[in-house]
């Protein structure tokens, strides 16, 4: 086992610490991103079960009622 002088391992502890700041920083874009695409999904889903929500029960047409199958 070598042992480190003092300046080599504040030298490596630099190094790590600098690794570990740029993959915070990525992290914290990737959460940033996610964030954006949760709320845009939101206001989309949200539009789709106003528009749901607006056309009632008999609004649509009776091809819409048939089974995809058929």
């Amino acid at each position: 086992m070598s042992m480190n002088t003092p300046e080599e391992r504040i030298t490596n502890l630099e190094i790590k610490l600098s690794f570990t700041e740029d993959l915070i920083e990525k992290l914290n874009e990737t959460v940033y991103k996610q964030q954006q695409q949760i709320e845009f999904l939101y206001r989309e889903l949200k539009a789709v079960k106003e528009q749901a929500g607006s056309g009632g029960s008999g609004g649509g047409s009776a091809i819409d009622d048939i089974p995809p199958h058929y």
